[in-house]
């Protein structure tokens, strides 16, 4: 009793004390516990006295001598009560000028060299935190705070200390801004980057690069920072190494392109190379994005002409001399016709590109422009079968630019059409026809890669009169060169094209001899004509009624390979592009290779996976040949995990390459991820709305088989996978014809409006109502009503109580999206839902009070006409406020109010679960 007595005394003589009193009564104490709950009441305290402000500066001060307290959780409990004190004291500034400033910013800085590490690390975050939240005023950071770490850094500094104070500098430099950054930050840190003494200072450095870069701007990085970043990039302990691989996509979008491309891109391999594991990990994954800050409008093709429309891979050069006629020509011509670096393409693109320009026309038929030289282009490495007369390579209809036509009846034509058949050309189905005319408009202003044309200097055109003996001493020497590697069957291969070339200039001498034509245009006055490893394009030509069984090669521009197949060189070409340096594409083609699963990272292909739309946008949809392979690759690959990031990510990589080339290279890969495992499906499902627009109407008709598919999944437990399914079927409603949406999508609807899980039905019911209105709105709207028919048929009437009672959520679901007119649902659905007064289970009748008094009722058909409709509502709610059940009573008898029905039901629905 005496115990209970003195403490009510102690309770009392507490509330008895000023806020003040109490303050400093457990201030004083010696139990730690008081004096920690003594900084967690700072704030209260602060409350209660705020309407004075001498007593606000006292509790200030009280703080200040709170801070000196020899017990580290005191000190730590305090700091964490700073920021709140500070924004106090904020939002209170005209009782408590400067408090902030005079009485708690001095306590944070001098905790951040605190003895206690606990202390430090919470005056570290509270700085932070006033940072963000702009507490600390322009003039204290410069005076008060940035000194204090400058300090801190100090070479004779506490080792821990100054590597906190180097990551805290970091962090906070996008606070502060560039100013101060560059000013009182950049100098301090740029010597941090060199401590020779201790490796865990430049590893917080390397790890923060990025973001001073972002902060200091181009020119401060390329003179300052870029320097010690090339420094760390070498240190000789793999974290800091590691680090600068994590940050380099940063760095890179700090600096100009030439930079990047120039000194950056060769750091980088660099990296990749590295002896560390840990490195080459970072490096790779940091690889696409490094890529993707290559990326500009004009490489990326997306850019949009005056008249509005898209001018995907057009060369800033091509696009400023198009003309009103080529603007015509464009709705005749794809977008990917629409561009001139089409010799840039992939083996089997440029294939059937080139081949529709040798079906095309007749011998009559084409007209070259003067400028069309820059369409002869020659392979640096496979000069010699340029050598072929032109007679050879094409029917009249694909004659040279370079002059005039030439008799093709030559006996030794066939000769050599025999030496180059191949059954892979032979059997291809010929393709449709173009105007080459336009073609050869639109392709004659092609500007020239940079890459391959310092080997092109001493090449002979194919016009040019000695280029027969040229080529024949060159051919002769590479054959003399290989043949002692014959062993390697590339070799072989190479050596058996080589000699064929060389017989086939044998015959050209021949002709030039008999001929007697003369070329329009003399070797010397071909300054355009490069030899350029990105513009090697085998062409097939037959007659236009038929296949011939000789086929025709053109070699303008053009490597063909007799054997029918692509050397390892031609398919290296084929993946050559001018956009980021090579050896970045090269290495980031590699992540698909099994090796570097075993020697970096069992997960690098995912990481590939992950940055390839990235990686595809910045090289533009001209080069999508270069990726082609290593997207098919990943597409197939055995970690589902890979095949799933694709799969999320497939509809945004078709918004990159265009309708064309998703239509041929995605359509198929988009297929197989449709019968994958669910994990990889759902990444489809998530984003159908989102690629089926973008395909055409006859290929997005035949996924309508399909999507009944996607209601079998591998674990029957998996509903949001039907949850998404339904989703996405309401926004493909807008994609499909009302015949369509009725015939494949009804059933899919009325099958998810049964589902075993209510989340799904909710969803369901929302789909079948946007349903009815589309094919209400349609002409005629048959489909509409044989919709309703079939929704009464099948849940109005249905012998499960659970089938009624989703007739009612449909209904409902109706009125509220103003699915139907008001007069049409009367007509329709109405008497249906009304009969459903007299259902034998309550659920139902409790759901039909709250629709008919909530939710019809509040629609001004309703409130306005005194009709037979109205008349019979009234009646029906009248039977259920007399009904045996109190809860339909209740739902029937209340006044409507403005909670959504869905809400009142849920109790409803999860009973069906």
């Amino acid at each position: 009793c005496l115990c209970s007595v003195s403490a009510l005394d102690f309770v009392s003589q507490d509330e008895m004390l000023t806020p003040l009193g109490r303050l400093d009564k457990y201030a004083a104490s010696e139990n730690i516990f008081n004096r920690q709950m003594v900084a967690r009441s700072l704030l209260d305290t602060l409350r209660e006295v705020c309407d004075d402000e001498g007593d606000c500066v006292a509790v200030l001060e009280r703080i200040g001598r709170l801070a000196d307290d020899s017990e580290p959780t005191v000190r730590a409990e305090l700091m964490e009560q700073v920021p709140h004190i500070a924004l106090f004291c904020q939002e209170n500034r005209p009782s408590i000028p400067y408090a902030f400033s005079k009485y708690l910013l001095p306590i944070v800085v001098r905790y951040l060299a605190d003895q206690n590490n606990q202390v430090r690390k919470t005056s570290q975050a509270a700085l932070l935190a006033l940072l963000e939240q702009e507490l600390i005023e322009r003039f204290d950071v410069e005076t008060k705070v940035c000194p204090v770490l400058i300090e801190l850094t100090a070479p004779d500094s506490n080792d821990d200390v100054k590597t906190e104070a180097v990551a805290i500098m970091c962090k906070m430099a996008p606070m502060v801004g560039k100013d101060i950054t560059e000013r009182l930050i950049l100098p301090r840190f740029c010597e941090m980057c060199c401590d020779c003494r201790m490796f865990h200072v430049r590893k917080v450095c390397a790890a923060n690069f990025g973001d001073i870069c972002s902060v200091v701007g181009q020119q401060a990085t390329e003179e300052m920072l870029l320097p010690r970043f090339f420094q760390l990039c070498s240190d000789n302990v793999w974290g800091v190494r590691k680090a600068c691989a994590e940050c380099f996509m940063a760095v890179s979008c700090a600096t100009c392109q030439e930079i990047r491309r120039t000194k950056l891109s060769a750091l980088f391999i660099n990296l990749i190379s590295d002896p560390s594991r840990w490195v080459r990990q970072a490096a790779f994954q940091s690889l696409g994005p490094f890529i993707s800050t290559f990326a500009n409008p004009s490489s990326s093709g997306q850019c949009f002409r005056e008249e509005g429309r898209s001018s995907e891979d057009v060369p800033a050069e091509e696009r400023s001399r198009i003309t009103d006629h080529d603007a015509e020509e464009e709705e005749q011509i794809g977008p990917e016709d629409d561009a001139p670096a089409d010799f840039s393409a992939g083996p089997e693109s440029a294939l059937q590109d080139c081949a529709a320009e040798t079906f095309g026309n007749s011998a009559g038929d084409i007209s070259v422009p003067e400028d069309s030289s820059s369409l002869c282009t020659l392979s640096s490495e496979s000069h010699q079968e340029a050598a072929i007369d032109e007679n050879d390579k094409k029917p009249a209809n694909c004659k040279s630019a370079f002059r005039p036509e030439v008799d093709t009846s030559s006996p030794d034509s066939t000769l050599l059409d025999q030496e180059l058949f191949n059954s892979f050309h032979f059997w291809r189905t010929p393709i449709l026809e173009i105007d080459l005319d336009k073609e050869l408009q639109q392709d004659s202003g092609e500007p020239l890669s940079p890459e391959g044309s310092g080997d092109a200097s001493g090449v002979p055109g194919p016009g040019s009169p000695n280029i027969t003996m040229a080529t024949r001493k060159e051919l002769e020497e590479m054959i003399e060169n290989l043949e002692p590697h014959m062993d390697d069957p590339d070799v072989k291969a190479q050596v058996e094209v080589l000699s064929a070339a060389l017989r086939a200039s044998s015959l050209d001498a021949h002709e030039e001899a008999s001929s007697g034509e003369h070329r329009s245009e003399p070797q010397d006055e071909l300054p355009d004509c490069h030899a350029d490893q990105d513009t090697c394009v085998p062409l097939i030509s037959a007659a236009e009624e038929s296949m011939d069984a000789t086929p025709h090669y053109v070699h303008g521009g053009s490597d063909v390979i007799a054997s029918g197949g692509f050397s390892p060189d031609e398919e290296r070409r084929s993946k050559v592009q001018d956009v980021v340096p090579q050896a970045l594409l090269d290495q980031y083609l590699s992540m698909t290779d099994p090796s570097r699963a075993q020697t970096v990272d069992t997960e690098i292909a995912k990481h590939c996976a992950y940055s390839l739309p990235g990686v595809a946008l910045t090289l533009g949809r001209q080069n999508w040949h270069c990726l082609r392979e290593t997207y098919e690759t990943l597409a197939s690959d055995m970690q589902w995990k890979v095949r799933r990031t694709l799969a999320f990510s497939i509809h945004e990589l078709a918004v990159i390459l265009g309708d064309q080339l998703t239509a041929a290279d995605l359509v198929p890969i988009f297929n197989g991820f449709l019968k994958d495992l669910d994990e990889v499906r759902i990444g489809v499902l998530k984003h159908l709305h989102d690629f089926l627009k973008l395909l055409h109407i006859d290929k997005r008709r035949e996924y309508l088989y399909q999507l009944q598919e996607f209601l079998v999944t591998d674990n029957s437990r998996n509903w949001r996978f039907r949850a998404e399914l339904a989703e996405q079927l309401i926004l493909l409603l807008e994609l499909y014809s009302p015949r369509d949406v009725y015939d494949y999508l009804r059933p899919i609807a009325l099958n998810l409006c049964a589902d075993k899980v209510s989340s799904v039905r909710w969803i369901s019911y929302k789909l079948v109502s946007e349903m009815v209105k589309k094919l209400h709105t349609a002409t005629p709207p048959t489909f509409g009503v044989d919709l309703i028919n079939e929704l009464v048929e099948n849940f109005g009437r249905c012998p499960k109580w659970s089938g009624r009672q989703a007739f009612v959520f449909v209904c409902q679901t109706v009125i509220e999206d103003d699915c139907l007119p008001m007069d049409q649902f009367a007509v329709h659905l109405m008497p249906h839902l009304l009969t459903l007064a007299n259902d034998r289970v309550p659920n139902v009748r409790v759901l039909l009070a709250k629709t008919l008094r909530q939710t019809l009722l509040e629609k001004e058909y309703f409130l306005a006409s005194a009709s037979c409709h109205q008349e019979a509502v009234e009646q029906t709610i009248m039977a259920l406020q007399m009904d045996r059940d109190s809860d339909v009573k209740y739902f029937a008898s209340i006044h409507p109010s403005s909670t959504k029905i869905s809400e009142d039901a849920v109790s409803t629905a999860s009973s069906t679960y």
